[in-house]
């Protein structure tokens, strides 16, 4: 277990929000995280929100945007937010926003020039709740996950991979199945190979039609989203969970966007319902 370095910390909403900086095992480079810890009973453990950030973000984003102290501090609520991709001289990236750097898609590549770093599956799935487990006042008998965008995509698959773990998923804005959109086509070819039946595990679409269950969810998308028809395709989620019997809250807010505007807008009511669930 590598040694955790404190960036920085802050005393907000009755509770400490902190950034933090580790060497990571799973990415072979430096990895950066946020965590609010509300305050609480010494010796206490706390469930646990995980939120997974969207194309081009790092843990900041949230952190500075998404509005969620206040909340996590009336419902006890850890909040994790890792970042997107590795980082450091030494990985490689793209030029585009969509690819590389800022792009992880919570996968674990396999392809050349990116498997030696690009192991966010792993990282996300395994290494930081080890570590968070150890640093900080978790229950990781109780954990929820959520995001926006890729990162929605992230904390879909994830839950559905491992349902026994998370006892509450939601997102905001998800890529719901990358095997039918552009960027899912680009990163899923590029990080793992040509061969489509590899990219279902990274699908949630594709989960749920190969038998992965989940016991609810909730996911908000708004209908003034630039990317909604060409990219998050809402509908094939939707389709999905009926044709498998799960039990989705798939909300469409009239006029919201892709923005953190968006994300901010609704983030107290998913940390509520995660805490209804995670206090179970």
């Amino acid at each position: 277990m590598s040694a955790l370095e404190t960036v920085e910390e802050h005393r907000s909403h009755s509770g400490v929000q902190g950034v933090y900086r580790h060497s990571s095992a799973s990415t072979g480079t430096e990895m950066t995280f946020s965590v609010f810890v509300p305050d609480h009973a010494e010796g206490a453990k706390l469930p646990v929100l995980w939120f997974l950030s969207g194309l081009t973000c790092t843990h900041a984003n949230v952190t500075e945007k998404g509005e969620y102290r206040a909340a996590c501090a009336e419902h006890g609520v850890i909040f994790v937010a890792p970042d997107t991709s590795p980082r450091g001289e030494d990985v490689p990236d793209d030029e585009a926003y969509d690819f590389g750097k800022g792009a992880g898609f919570y996968v674990d590549a396999t392809q050349e020039p990116w498997a030696r770093h690009f192991a966010m599956r792993s990282y996300i799935e395994r290494e930081l709740p080890a570590l968070v487990g150890k640093h900080f006042p978790v229950d990781l008998d109780r954990q929820g996950i959520t995001g926006h965008s890729m990162g929605g995509h992230g904390a879909l698959t994830i839950a559905l991979r491992n349902p026994a773990r998370f006892r509450s998923v939601s997102a905001f804005s998800p890529i719901v199945s990358p095997l039918n959109c552009p960027w899912g086509e680009k990163a899923l070819g590029g990080y793992l190979s040509p061969d489509r039946e590899a990219w279902r595990a990274y699908d949630a679409c594709a989960l749920i039609d190969d038998g992965a269950r989940i016991d609810h969810l909730l996911v908000d998308q708004g209908t003034g989203d630039d990317f909604l028809e060409t990219q998050l395709k809402t509908g094939l989620l939707i389709e999905a969970c009926e044709k498998a019997g799960i039990a989705a809250d798939i909300r469409m807010q009239d006029g919201y966007d892709h923005s953190y505007y968006f994300i901010s807008t609704f983030m107290a009511e998913h940390v509520s319902w995660h805490a209804e669930r995670l206090a179970r």
